[in-house]
Formats: structure tokens, C-alpha cells, sequence
């Protein structure tokens, strides 16, 4: 089976390259491109076109969208791709094979330095019947940005790709079937290192693997009742339900990314020491914790989201759509965002609609901004990007003891959250035609 064929973004649209990364990055990027010991060797490179397939014997049954099989997020499809990389021989045969387990040694580099980075995306069931995937090749180009943070082999993104689009063509009719349009699986792309040896080192074997999960809907679950804490006053919760994400401001003491680290990069170390001030979030009610940085209470991300804000600039009133910058390198480019900042620059520049126009704007801004533009009535919406969240609006915010309540427009939602959902919506699911919706011929019937 040869992989899909690609159909590539315009020119126009930005992608991930690495004129945007670090020194850290490009040095990382340099040295995956050499034999190891700093000089360029012949290594082989990865290959799709190459790939081996090798068909399940015992295909498993397909869970119902939002079950306890899918709630559980531990069901994934078929099949699954892999490819190993070594320093001596580069990239070997990338193989389509069924889904199970691997081996490694316990001494294995990523078990104990963390040598590990992914990628997250959906395969989408359209409305007109087609399988698509959104915006494939950032995520590709972002995982090799990642893996260069981390030590781990280049590659090509391109093959990448395709590797993605083989295994989605494969699992594809029978595990997001046609009776299930508008619905998505998730799709992991996975770098590990696999060198066994102990020592602080650059990994000299890796593997990169694909697979695809079953998955909820993560804003249809945001319609669930609230949790109870919420409708008390235990430990600083919120004191009554309010519709959208309520988030829980990080503590002064604890930060997820700082310049000059890797939070740009979207690798396992990211987010396992996140995990403690999460837990704590949503012991106390909430969804996810905003994440602040430095004494100004900086806003960076939303959990592992980006976020956003629209409001009236103090001066000129003139109203904005507003997220943090990437000069500093401690959020993520998120696949969402960027989407969010372009449709925004295009179709928001002018009033329609009943919409009011928007200037977009990504700088710095803190917490205590927020709380004056609330006060002021300047603050107009707030939302979250990214793949599993998609566009969730955000109700609340608890910040140093106080709630903030954010304004929603129409009661479950801003009008430019929801509308620019509905935009990217209709491009995922096949009511717009677009070129980021990248379209996946089926193999399996």
C-alpha cells in the first residue's frame, strides 16, 4: 500500500521552521543532521514510500463515541507505524503493522532522561461522507523542532506525514465509519529514545512511532454538570456554576515554562510536573490551571492550551483579539492558534455580521491587566485553543482569592469564540473547502 499523496498549504501560510527556533534548536537540528560525531555521514533517511504493511489477524471491536471505552482514552485502532533510527545506519523500513506493545530495556534513554516528544491531531469524519485531517504538516514540522530540543534524529516532516496519512487511510473506514460524520479519532505521532546505555548522552537509537486513539469530545463534555465543588465554597472554589472553563491561576511559586527553557517544544517534560498543580485545580473544581509566569502575573497558556482574550484597548477603545507572543519561546505554537490568528487577520479585520471588527495582536500581558479591564468594562470574552479542547470559552478565573467572571455573549459562549469555532468547524468537517483540510483516501473498506 503506497502512502495517501499530500496535498500541500499554499505559500502563503505559515508554517513552523527553524528560522523561528532557538540557537538550542538549530545546534540540536545540525547535530541530528550529522553522523553523531559532528560531521554530515550518509545516513539513510526515512522513507514512507518504503513502508512494509502487515495486516492485524485479530481486529478488535470499535467502542461508541463518548463511552466508558472512549471516556477512557486507553482504546486506540488497529494498527499502528513505526520506524527506528540508529546512529550508524540512519532510518530503517517504517512498517505498518498491528497495534501492541514494544520493547525496550529499562536502561532505555527516554525511561530516564525524558528523550521523548509528540504530537497531537484529529482525523476528522466529514459531513460529506470524507476522512480529513487538519493542518497535518505544522504538527510534522513542529515534532521535528521538538525532537531537536531533545537530542533525537531528524527527519524528514514530509515523510512524517505521510506515514500519518498511510495509517488513517488504513483504520480509518472502520473506525470513524461514515454513520459517524462530524465525529474524530486522535492521532499520536511519537518520538522515544531508545539507547539503552546509562549514561548522560545523546540517544544513538530511537523510534518513532504513529497511533490513533479513541477519544471524547472534550467540549461536549464542558455541557456536563459542574463539578460539586463548584457550587459551594470549599477550598477557594468557585461559588456558583458558570458556564465555559473555569481556570485556577498558578500559584506565585510555580511556573510551567520560563526563556530560554523548552516550553516550546511539545515533549513529556512538559507536562508531567504540571500534573501536581492540575490535580490540585481540579480537586478544588476547576478544569485547568492558568498558567502565569514572573511577578506580574504574566498570562501564558490555559493548561496545555492557548489562550486568548478579547477586549477594549484602554486608550483608543479600539477592541482586540489578544495572546501571548512566541519571541520568549514559553508557550507552545499551537496548530489552533496560529489557525485562530489567520482566520482573525482575514475575516475579522472589517465589521460583520453584527460582529465588530477585531485587531490581533499577540504581546505580553498580565493578570492584574485583566482585573482593570473587567473592572473598566473593557473585557469582552476569553477563550482556550487546541486540539483537545478545541475553542472552549472560559466563565471564570480565580486569581489570588478573588473570581473573576468572565463575560459571555449569548450564555454558553463569546461571539467570537463561537464564531470562529464555527469556522474552523465547517474547514475540519468538510462544509468549507479549504486547503487546510487535508482529505485521506480510505484503503480499508
Amino acid at each position: 500500500m503506497a502512502p495517501a499523496a499530500i496535498t500541500p498549504e499554499s505559500s502563503g501560510t505559515t508554517t513552523p521552521t527553524t528560522a523561528t527556533a532557538s540557537s538550542l534548536t538549530q545546534a540540536g537540528i545540525k547535530h541530528m543532521q550529522s553522523n553523531g560525531n559532528g560531521a554530515a555521514g550518509e545516513l539513510a533517511p526515512l522513507d514512507a514510500s518504503s513502508m512494509t504493511v502487515e495486516l492485524t489477524k485479530s481486529p478488535r471491536p470499535v467502542p461508541e463515541p463518548m463511552s466508558p471505552e472512549t471516556m477512557a482514552q486507553k482504546t486506540c485502532t488497529d494498527h499502528m507505524v513505526t520506524a527506528r533510527w540508529t546512529a550508524e545506519h540512519g532510518w530503517e523500513t517504517p512498517e505498518l503493522k498491528p497495534y501492541g506493545p514494544f520493547s525496550i530495556m529499562p536502561s532505555a534513554s527516554v525511561l530516564h532522561y525524558a528523550t521523548e516528544c509528540f504530537e497531537g491531531l484529529k482525523l476528522y469524519r466529514g459531513y460529506d461522507g470524507r476522512l480529513r485531517l487538519f493542518r497535518v504538516s505544522r504538527n510534522c514540522a513542529r515534532m521535528r523542532k521538538s525532537a531537536a530540543r531533545i537530542a533525537l534524529p531528524d527527519f524528514d516532516p514530509k515523510a512524517l506525514e505521510k506515514m500519518i496519512i498511510a495509517l488513517c487511510a488504513q483504520d480509518g473506514a472502520k473506525w470513524l465509519p461514515k454513520s459517524r460524520a462530524g465525529s474524530f479519532l486522535y492521532v499520536r505521532p511519537t518520538m522515544i529514545g531508545t539507547d539503552q546505555a546509562l549514561g548522560v548522552q545523546r540517544p544513538k537509537e530511537a523510534l518513532l512511532y504513529v497511533i490513533i486513539a479513541c477519544f471524547p469530545d472534550m467540549s461536549k463534555s464542558l455541557a456536563t454538570p459542574a463539578p460539586p465543588a463548584l457550587t459551594g465554597e470549599a477550598n477557594g472554589a468557585a461559588k456558583q456554576q458558570t458556564p465555559g472553563l473555569k481556570l485556577l491561576a498558578s500559584a506565585e511559586d510555580t511556573i510551567r515554562a520560563w526563556p530560554g527553557g523548552f516550553g516550546y517544544a511539545k515533549v513529556g517534560a512538559n507536562y508531567g510536573p504540571a500534573l501536581v498543580a492540575q490535580g490540585e485545580a481540579r480537586s478544588r473544581g476547576f478544569d485547568q490551571v492558568l498558567w502565569l509566569f514572573g511577578n506580574e502575573s504574566y498570562v501564558t497558556e490555559a493548561g496545555a492550551s492557548n489562550f486568548f482574550v478579547v477586549m477594549r484597548e484602554k486608550e483608543s477603545g479600539k477592541l482586540q483579539l489578544i495572546t501571548a507572543p512566541l519571541e520568549e519561546r514559553i508557550i507552545l505554537e499551537g496548530v489552533t492558534r496560529a489557525s485562530i490568528l489567520e482566520l482573525a487577520k482575514e475575516r475579522l479585520a472589517k465589521s460583520q455580521d453584527n460582529i465588530e471588527a477585531v485587531e490581533v495582536v499577540e504581546r505580553r500581558f498580565t493578570m492584574p491587566e485583566l482585573l482593570e479591564a473587567h473592572k473598566d468594562g473593557r473585557l469582552i470574552e476569553a477563550f482556550a485553543a487546541g486540539t483537545a479542547f478545541f475553542v472552549a470559552p472560559i466563565g471564570l478565573i480565580h486569581f489570588r482569592g478573588k473570581d473573576l467572571e468572565v463575560p459571555m455573549d449569548g450564555g454558553d459562549s463569546g461571539v467570537y469564540a463561537r464564531t470562529i469555532k464555527q469556522w474552523l468547524t465547517n474547514i475540519m468537517w468538510g462544509k468549507e473547502s479549504h486547503e487546510w483540510g487535508i482529505v485521506v483516501d480510505e484503503t480499508a473498506q
